[in-house]
């Protein structure tokens, strides 16, 4: 019986050193204690092989017992304790979205003591759900502040990754997160500086498809993407939706934001660029250059008109477009209007929905 256990003892010892899974070491025990029952059944009373083994089948089935017994009673435990648990959680009563827990009072303590702001303005941001398509130069800032601020939900949405070229100005992501989904990086950045928030990642490209369904589940939309096709997608279903959307632009040492908003009688986006310029007319970062701090400016800005909008503080960029000039130093404020024959929020021709059923024609 000795070299039965040592040789069990063995089996166990080598398969756990070999990162053999438990389940297989157990099936190799069991298949090693069939044996040696067979062995006790089989051969003869004087056969070394049975002597050598206990040369008796009463004291292994005992043993077997024993071990049942135990199994048994470990596998009615494991089931009684989690039957206590689940009726634990059930009674549990679910967390209030709008309930500060503890920490979180003093995290948002300078938010509170502002008059505009003050606690109700603080639980509505937590509240809030918010939707940022591009975590790119915009994106970037704009999630941090937002998720630094407390707004409860946060979704962003990248098909793209993390390269060295972001880092100049994409501060949201890390020298060590190159070759990293953009929105997981986002989201490592934003739950570590608050965990208190919820982050949803959409690692994929947004197309009409799923534009629809993605917007009603969130309050505000913020833009930072460069290329206008996504820009006249997200605005068209922001329209559809009735869902506010706060656009910012960069080119070289200028940017601008605005907050598209028909549904409060401003204009959406279509209004005040019907159509997208020639591509020699708007080149991209890549092809003109942008200089680093400045679309942490204008993104620090869209999550200011984003804050304000969900806490209803002070104006926001409604009808307005903000401009801004890094090079000169300058900032200017033109008034928008909504265009009586756009196509998305006017009586033009093709309604919001219309638009949106070609572009997933076109897709």
């Amino acid at each position: 019986m000795v070299l039965v256990l040592a040789l069990a003892v063995s089996i166990w010892a080598i398969g756990h050193l070999m990162k053999v899974p438990r389940s297989a070491r157990f099936y190799m025990l069991g298949l090693l204690y069939v044996a040696v029952l067979i062995v006790q059944v089989v051969l003869p009373v004087d056969h070394p092989l049975r002597v050598a083994t206990g040369g008796s089948a009463a004291g292994w089935l005992i043993l077997g017992g024993i071990v049942a017994l135990g199994v048994g009673y470990a596998v009615i435990l494991r089931r009684v304790k989690a039957r206590v648990q689940d009726k634990d959680a059930a009674q549990v009563p679910k967390p209030d979205p709008g309930k500060f827990r503890d920490g979180e009072l003093e995290r948002y303590a300078r938010h509170i003591v502002l008059r505009e702001l003050g606690g109700p303005g603080q639980k509505r941001l937590k509240q809030a759900k918010v939707l940022v398509v591009g975590a790119g130069g915009l994106g970037s800032p704009a999630l941090l502040y937002l998720a630094g601020a407390g707004v409860g939900t946060v979704g962003v949405i990248d098909d793209d990754v993390v390269d060295s070229g972001n880092l100049q100005r994409q501060v949201i992501h890390t020298d060590a997160r190159i070759g990293m989904p953009k929105v997981f990086s986002a989201q490592a950045a934003m739950e570590a500086l608050n965990p208190y928030i919820q982050v949803r990642p959409y690692k994929r490209r947004l197309t009409a498809e799923v534009v629809g369904e993605l917007l009603a589940d969130y309050d505000v939309v913020l833009d930072g993407t460069d290329n206008f096709d996504t820009r006249y997608l997200v605005n068209r279903a922001c329209v559809a939706a009735g869902k506010p959307l706060i656009s910012g632009a960069l080119s070289q040492w200028e940017g601008q934001l605005s907050v598209f908003d028909p549904a409060e009688s401003g204009p959406c986006y279509q209004c005040i660029f019907p159509e997208a310029p020639a591509a020699h007319l708007a080149p991209s970062c890549a092809e003109a250059g942008v200089l680093g701090p400045l679309p942490g400016v204008v993104g620090s800005m869209m999550a200011v008109e984003c804050i304000k909008l969900i806490a209803g503080a002070g104006a926001v960029l409604r009808g307005e477009m903000l401009i801004y000039d890094a090079l000169w130093s300058e900032t200017r404020k033109i008034r928008l209007k909504p265009r009586p024959d756009c196509p998305v929020c006017g009586t033009g021709p093709m309604n919001d929905a219309a638009a949106i059923e070609a572009d997933g024609a076109n897709a």
